[in-house]
């Protein structure tokens, strides 16, 4: 695998058909799984590694975001990337960027309520990813399901020649959804984090049984969540997976999210539902490489 820190150097290096896996580094499972399904579909794969600045509205959480560049060029070449880029922030904005990209509708509700400008932060670093490298395939987790449709609309409406490709969350061995951010969570938060996949498992069983309505499915989501010290939901909702719209009922593609604070952590999961078919993730079946382990 070869380690370059800008768009020129990473392009003398593609061949074939291009995937490309954004992140943000502090590697995971998830993002191992992203760097796999490229490596099955492309012929080069791409990872990026830039802690975007642009999509923080707290600066005390930018600088807490975990961060070790050493274990994320270790992780990415056993799971077998090809190319793993790692701009500066001077590189990526030399200056403060007079264009931004804002996908309305999609990019509004849910996250963009409870913080505004995020989705602007998302969408104008994913267009100087999608426009430095080229794409053919690029590949995002379905945890951050509204993140999934902001970059679907992008690209579509930006006329980019890439596939997105959403992948299953993977979940580690309790239910809690990979982030990098779990490694912030003191062992009563770890959990207590816990609550929202229950939560979110729970009403995925009401699923399997036919229940179709909005409000039931929502309620059972946060329910455990809303009883369980130190978790303050934000935010549960089902929504069409394509605009990101409030849903009132079950029908075609949508997911459901939830997003709390636990403890000073902010969180967020969801579950996907196509046609009645709920897809909750792949557990993990021992601690992740998040707290040590290989």
């Amino acid at each position: 695998m070869k380690v370059v820190e800008t768009f020129e150097a990473a392009r003398d290096l593609l061949e074939g058909s291009v995937g490309l896996v954004p992140t943000m580094g502090y590697l995971h499972e998830g993002h191992l799984s992203l760097i796999a399904a490229s490596v099955a579909r492309a012929d080069t794969t791409v990872v990026t590694v830039f802690v975007n600045p642009l999509q923080f509205e707290d600066g005390n959480d930018l600088a807490r975001y975990p961060r070790d560049v050493d274990r994320d060029i270790r992780l990415a070449a056993e799971a077998g990337a090809d190319v793993l880029v790692t701009p500066s922030t001077d590189y990526m904005y030399p200056a403060m960027p007079r264009t931004s990209v804002t996908v309305a509708g999609v990019g509004d509700v849910m996250e963009g309520t409870h913080r505004p400008g995020h989705f602007t932060g998302v969408a104008t670093v994913v267009t100087k990813l999608f426009a430095g490298i080229d794409p053919d395939l690029a590949f995002f987790g379905r945890k951050d399901a509204q993140q999934l449709a902001v970059v679907s609309t992008l690209a579509s409406d930006l006329s980019f020649p890439v596939e997105i490709v959403g992948c299953p969350i993977v979940r580690e061995h309790d239910g809690l959804a990979l982030s990098s951010r779990n490694v912030r969570l003191s062992p009563t938060d770890r959990n207590a984090a816990t609550s929202l996949s229950k939560g979110l498992m729970r009403a995925a069983s009401l699923v399997d049984v036919g229940v179709v309505e909005a409000n039931e499915l929502i309620t059972s989501a946060r329910g455990i969540a809303d009883a369980t010290d130190g978790v303050v939901v934000e935010y549960a909702e089902l929504a069409d997976g394509r605009s990101a719209a409030p849903a009132d009922e079950l029908r075609g593609n949508q997911f459901l999210a939830i997003a709390a604070r636990v403890g000073d952590v902010r969180l967020i999961d969801s579950i996907t539902i196509t046609d009645g078919t709920v897809d909750r993730g792949v557990p993990l079946d021992r601690p992740s490489i998040l707290y040590g382990g290989t």
